[in-house]
C-alpha cells in the first residue's frame, strides 16, 4: 500500500480497515458548522478495523455534504487520538479526495476506501482514531472539521 492515508507529516503513520459503521452527524456541532454559505458535512460514517490474519482489509470512510453552489472535493485523512496532531485544513491539500457522486444540485455522498496489507498494519497504532474531512465547494467556499467520524482499530488475537 502507498502512504495515501498518511496521517499527517508530523505523525507519519497508516491507515487500513473493515467492519461494521460507526455513524456521527455533525450538522450543528461547532467543528462542522461554518459562516452562512459554506459547505455542510451531513452524516459520516467509518468502519472499525481490525488487523491480523494477514491479507488485504479497506479501510471505509463514506460522508454526505452539501453547499448551494454543489461539492467540488472532499479531502479525507485518518489520524490516531495516540498521536495528539489533530490536523488543520491548511494540512489537508495534499491528501487523497473522496470520491463523490452527486445526489442533487446541492448535495453529494462522498466515499473514500483505501486497501491495506498486513505489512502496513504493522505499523498502524491501535486504539480511537478520527476522521479529518475538508470540502470545498464550487464557489471555494470550505469547511473543515478534525473529528468528521470516528472508528477504532483493534488487533485479532492469535
Amino acid at each position: 500500500m502507498s502512504k495515501r492515508l498518511v496521517v499527517s507529516a508530523l505523525a507519519g503513520a497508516v491507515v487500513l480497515g473493515g467492519g461494521a459503521a460507526a455513524t456521527v452527524a455533525l450538522v450543528g456541532t461547532a467543528d462542522a458548522a461554518g459562516r452562512t454559505g459554506d459547505p455542510v458535512i451531513g452524516k459520516s460514517s467509518s468502519d472499525p478495523v481490525v488487523l491480523g490474519n494477514g491479507g488485504t482489509h479497506t479501510f471505509t470512510f463514506t460522508t454526505s455534504v452539501s453547499d448551494d453552489s454543489g461539492i467540488r472535493s472532499v479531502k479525507v485523512l485518518a489520524w490516531p487520538r495516540s498521536s495528539h496532531l489533530a490536523p488543520k485544513a491548511s494540512e489537508m491539500a495534499y491528501v487523497e479526495s473522496a470520491t463523490c457522486k452527486a445526489s442533487s444540485a446541492t448535495t453529494s455522498v462522498c466515499a473514500y476506501r483505501s486497501p491495506v496489507d498486513g505489512k502496513d498494519a504493522a505499523d498502524v497504532p491501535a486504539g480511537t482514531w478520527y476522521i479529518a474531512v475538508l470540502v470545498t465547494a464550487k464557489d471555494h467556499g470550505t469547511t473543515f472539521s478534525a473529528k468528521a467520524s470516528t472508528f477504532t482499530v483493534t488487533r485479532h488475537a492469535g
